[in-house]
Formats: C-alpha cells, structure tokens, sequence
C-alpha cells in the first residue's frame, strides 16, 4: 500500500525546475543544441547524489543517469523511468513565472499576461478537475510542463523508495535528457551503459495515458533548380525555382494528407519550411503514419506533383531526398507485452482507468525501443503542450508519483 500519509515533494521540485531556461534550439548542429540546458541537468544529478543515488552524474552528452538499487531478494527485471529537461523551442521558456491556481471551480482561466486565457472549451480535461489545483505560466511563456512534470515525479518517486524501503521494488536506473524537443533526445543515448532491459518514459497528458504506439516518421527534402539571369536580361532565359516550387505546393491535396485536414490514426505529410531564390528553392516536409509502409506511398505521391510541376517550368527540374527519423514503438512493444501489460496493473490497482491510446507524434520511446530498450510513454499530467496556455494538475502529478511507484512493484511482485 502507498503511505496515504506520504509528503509529496514533486510540485516543490517542478516548480524550481521551470525557473530554468532550458529551450533546445533545432537549427543548432551540436548536442545537446544549447548549452543553457546543461545547468538544470547537472544541478539534477547532484540533487539525486544529495537523495542518496551515489552514482547519478551527468555524462559530457548532458545525460543525467542515476540507479536506485534493488531492496528485494527477487530476480526482477531492470527497469527504467526517462523524462526530457529541455523546453520547446516554439515559445519562449524564459523567466517563467508560475501560477498554482487552489481550487479550480470551472470555466476558463485567465492568465495576468498578454491576455492570455485558457479555455474550458479547448481543455475538455479540466471538465472532470473541479476542486483540484491548476498550475500555469503567467501568460508571457510557455510554463514547462512538458516535460519537468515528469522529472520532477520521478525524483519524488526516488524520494518516496528511499524513505519507504517496505516497497519492494528491483534495480531502477534513471535518465534526465536534453533535446527530446527537438527529436534528438536519444541521438547520443547508449542504451547498454543505461542498463535498464525495459523502461518508460514520463511524457503523457491525461490521468491513466499509457502510449505504446506512435507515428512512423521519415523527412523529405525537396530541391527545385531553375536557372538565375539578371531580371533585366530574363526573357527566354530565365527559369524561376520558387515558381515551379509554389506549383508543386499548389498541387498538394487540400481536403487531405494534411495535419490540418486529418484525425486520429490518418497519416499526413506537412511542409516545415520553404527556402529559396531563382535558382534553387528547397522545401521541406515531414511525412508521419502509423504504418510505416504508408510513407513510401505519401512520398511517391509527393514526388508525382513534383514531376508535373517542373513539367509546366521547361528548363526547371528537382531532386530529393528521403530521410529516416523514427520509426512506430508498436513493432517492438508488441514482442514485450509486459511492459505495456504492467503498466495497466498499476493503474487498476490505483483504480484508474486505462487509457491505450496512440501518440499522433513520437517521443524518446520510438527511437529507444529501436535502439535495443522497449519504452513505453506514461502520463505525467501536462496539457496544452508548446504554448502559452501549457497546465498540470497538482493532482495528477501527485498520482503519476504513485503510478511510478506502483510499476515498479508490480514488476518486482511479478518475477
């Protein structure tokens, strides 16, 4: 039985964590992608040496690792719990000033910067909250949530196996990494120095999410050639990449195969950027499905609008090229039933409700369940990701400290 008496030391501790400016940069070409990142994640391993992990430190890639060691005579499985440090990118993650709101009683919350509001209407979640305590930004950045929440759960989930040593439970080990935001959280991650045969990661909205299924996930980059003459001397010479380029984007479906025209398990492509001038333009998309053979046929489709736009430039042509990113956690979590099947006895002995659902994105768990450690994602209580209008629940992330708990119990009692 959890200690129903137990302090929770986790809003404390996040409400710290946000203070720091961690935003990931996905235009830099080092790692982590911004240096700031590394001063939250080496103050995280002392903070968990002070706890009594011994061997937390964060590595020159700016991983903090740490193990809690095995309390039980059992032969239990290592698992893993992950959570990312940095910030999104999207919007401003600096001088963050926190909001703990006692006592929600409905209906919108208004935010004392930049007009800000978050609407009941677009946080249906907040329905089922009354009474509970709504932690926010105040209006001028995004408040962190995503993903410090769940660094800060897992760290009292540390404290709470250290002071409780009654709670059996095997060797856990502990990740805190940078630049999941900007999809390189597991670019320099070694799975076998880690140790964890299995693990989850901390990443997830709602009160009993338990995600084993994401996107399948290639880039695609386009390159539009044309030919550049001074426009002064261009009749009959001139060859206008950005031209052929807007026709191919004007080609592109528009009651289809868009983010914005799609739901729940349809696949999309979505331009990320376009670049150019008269010789060449470069226009980059993403291409996402939940089955990975699907992006072969978004990415053909793409290249046959490609081939009819330069056919109406003569003297225009392209090229491309089709770049793996992740790939969907599914295929491998289905050859380890456990992880996902543990996870779900831990809710309902927390007399939660499951809820499976699959992740239109991807996390850490896509790329490390291809690197050799099956990851599944677990709610960690944040919502309105990469906005301004980001909350969590002081409820939920006292329940998400007792889900941890309970997982590892669960694998320790089932081994």
């Amino acid at each position: 039985m959890f200690d129903e008496n137990y302090e929770f030391t986790c809003v404390e501790r996040f409400l710290r964590y946000v203070k720091y400016d961690t935003q990931s940069d996905e235009d830099s070409t080092t790692f982590p992608s911004a240096e700031k990142q590394k001063v939250l994640l080496a103050d995280l391993a002392k903070e968990l040496q002070e706890l009594g992990l011994s061997d937390a430190h964060m590595n020159e890639h700016g991983y903090v690792i740490a193990t809690l060691p095995s309390n039980t005579d059992k032969d239990v499985p290592t698992i893993g719990f992950i959570a990312h440090a940095d910030t999104s990118p999207a919007v401003s993650g600096k001088n963050v000033e926190p909001i703990v709101h006692k006592s929600y009683q409905g209906g919108d919350i208004a935010l004392p910067k930049d007009g800000t509001v978050i609407k009941a209407a677009d946080n249906p979640q907040l329905a089922g909250m009354i009474g509970w305590d709504i932690i926010t930004a105040d209006g001028s950045t995004l408040l962190g949530a995503d993903n410090k929440c769940g660094v800060a759960e897992i760290v009292d989930a540390v404290a709470y196996f250290l002071r409780h040593p009654e709670a059996k439970h095997g060797e856990i080990k502990i990740a805190f990494t940078p630049d999941e935001e900007v999809g390189r959280g597991a670019e320099k991650f070694d799975v076998n120095a880690f140790g964890a045969k299995y693990a989850y990661t901390v990443d997830g909205q709602t009160r009993g999410e338990i995600e084993s299924e994401t996107f399948s996930a290639d880039g695609m980059i386009f390159k539009f050639k044309g030919v550049g003459i001074h426009p002064g001397l261009a009749k009959g010479k001139l060859v206008h990449s950005v031209k052929a380029a807007a026709a191919f984007v004007d080609l592109l479906p528009k009651d289809r195969l868009s983010p914005e025209t799609t739901e729940g398990r349809e696949g999309f492509v979505h331009i990320t950027s376009i670049n150019g001038a008269e010789a060449e333009t470069v226009v980059k998309f993403i291409i996402r499905d939940f089955d990975a053979e699907k992006l072969k046929e978004y990415e053909d489709e793409l290249v046959g609008y490609a081939n009819q736009a330069v056919a109406d430039f003569p003297g225009s042509s392209f090229d491309y090229e089709v770049n793996e990113q992740y790939r969907n956690m599914k295929y491998i979590l289905d050859k380890h039933p456990q992880v996902v099947e543990n996870a779900v006895e831990a809710l309902k002995r927390l007399e939660i409700e499951p809820i499976l659902t699959p992740i239109r994105g991807g996390t850490d768990g896509s790329r490390l369940s291809y690197m050799g450690l099956p990851t599944a994602n677990i709610f960690a209580g944040e919502h309105s990701f990469h906005a301004k209008t980001e909350w969590v629940a002081v409820q939920d992330m006292h329940m998400a400290v007792r889900f941890i708990v309970e997982i590892a119990k669960v694998w320790e009692e089932k081994a």
